[in-house]
C-alpha cells in the first residue's frame, strides 16, 4: 500500500510539473488570455472607427448628390457641356 501512495503523488508531481512548466503552461494560457482581451478590445476600437469612416464616406457621396440636386433644381446649375431647358407652365392650365 505504502508503493502505491508514492507512486500516486510522483504522478501528481509529474502532471503538476507539466501543467506549471512544461509546452502550454498555466503562465503562457494565462498571458495568450490577455493578449487575446487586448487584441479584441482594439478590434473594437478598430470597428467603430471604419463605421464612422463609412458613414462619413457615405454622407459625402449623398451628400454631394443632394447638394447638386438643390443646386440644379434652386439656382440652375448646370455642368459643362449641357443645356439648361426650362418649361413655363402655362397660365390657367390643368395640372
Amino acid at each position: 500500500m505504502r508503493w502505491a501512495t508514492v507512486v500516486i503523488a510522483a504522478l501528481l508531481v509529474v502532471v503538476q510539473g507539466d501543467l506549471w512548466l512544461g509546452k502550454g503552461n498555466m503562465p503562457y494560457v494565462m498571458g495568450l488570455g490577455k493578449q487575446l482581451a487586448e487584441q479584441r478590445a482594439a478590434n473594437e476600437l478598430a470597428r467603430q472607427r471604419n463605421e464612422r469612416v463609412a458613414a462619413e464616406v457615405a454622407d459625402l457621396k449623398e451628400g454631394l448628390e443632394m447638394v447638386e440636386e438643390r443646386a440644379r433644381a434652386e439656382l440652375g446649375m448646370v455642368k459643362p457641356d449641357e443645356i439648361l431647358v426650362q418649361v413655363a407652365a402655362r397660365a390657367g392650365a390643368a395640372r
